[in-house]
């Protein structure tokens, strides 16, 4: 019996194609991503000589228009980006690693292209949130990406001081000169204790993911540290049912803003352990005592 052929790929139109590059190896490019870039009519690069490298390494040419799409000059670039899309061309979108968007360029364009109803698709690929979520060794069932903290020692703290009572395993990019601060500051805010991973260098040679208590990861980065870095922090540890009482106004002002209350006292009782049932009667008399 013959070999059934692979079926065939939805047809090329126009549209804006966001698509995720190597973090690393060049090997975890996908067949997709060669195919966009060979067949685009644009290709939007964030640095227009490392997507050059990436191409050579791969044994292909840009088969379309090649321009830059960069932080500085993406308000600029994309109404011509919409334009062209909108004439009926297939805009590719790559930054210099990973999936555009995400702590990248690429978020504007989208937005753009949404509001002028425009296609916009993706071609899946490397994730260093993703892959960093995967080799913590940390729960994974429900998490955040809260990508870079501010410089300042004093806003850093100040927004890690709003996420001491997230219950979701967090994830941050870090530059590896602030990462010793970054962590000293995590471990004064969130606590010595906390459980964390510090993922460097994923997919490449010098992969390395250390995990332990913050405090023990900032005696380690203080030594220096290089490469590209994802920190990855366990969310708070639930500390056991307390008085129902004491989440109501939350469970109120999550109403009040239009959630429904059997949801929003499902939603509570996973993050503290109590009775939704409980959250849910306490709610009513609250409400009509």
């Amino acid at each position: 019996m013959p070999a059934q052929a692979d079926p065939p790929g939805p047809a090329r139109v126009a549209a804006l194609v966001l698509a995720a590059t190597p973090i690393g190896d060049v090997r975890d490019a996908s067949p997709r991503l060669v195919e966009e870039l060979t067949t685009a009519d644009v290709v939007a690069a964030e640095d227009t000589r490392r997507l050059r490298r990436l191409t050579d390494r791969l044994g292909v040419a840009v088969g379309g228009e090649l321009v830059s799409y960069h932080e500085h000059n993406e308000a600029s670039r994309t109404p011509e980006l919409v334009e062209r899309v909108a004439a009926g061309a297939r805009v590719l979108l790559v930054t210099d690693a990973g999936m555009p968007s995400v702590s990248d360029p690429g978020f504007r364009l989208v937005e753009a292209c949404v509001a002028a109803d425009l296609p916009v698709t993706c071609v899946p690929g490397p994730s260093a949130v993703l892959m960093s979520l995967a080799l913590s060794g940390l729960p994974v069932d429900r998490f955040c990406f809260e990508g870079f903290l501010p410089r300042k020692q004093g806003e850093r703290e100040r927004t890690l001081a709003a996420l001491a009572q997230e219950p979701r395993t967090m994830v941050f990019f870090e530059a590896p000169h602030r990462l010793a601060a970054t962590l000293g500051s995590m471990a004064t805010t969130l606590g010595a204790d906390r459980p964390a991973a510090v993922c460097r260098e994923l997919t490449k040679t010098y992969e390395e993911v250390r995990r332990g208590p913050l405090s023990e990861l900032v005696d380690w980065a203080s030594g220096g540290v290089r490469g590209e870095i994802t920190v990855v922090v366990a969310g708070r540890a639930a500390t056991g049912p307390g008085d129902p009482a004491e989440v109501i106004p939350q469970v109120l002002e999550r109403v009040a803003a239009g959630e429904r209350l059997k949801d929003v006292c499902r939603d509570v009782a996973a993050d503290t352990g109590l009775s939704a049932r409980d959250l849910y009667e306490e709610a009513l008399r609250a409400r009509h005592p």
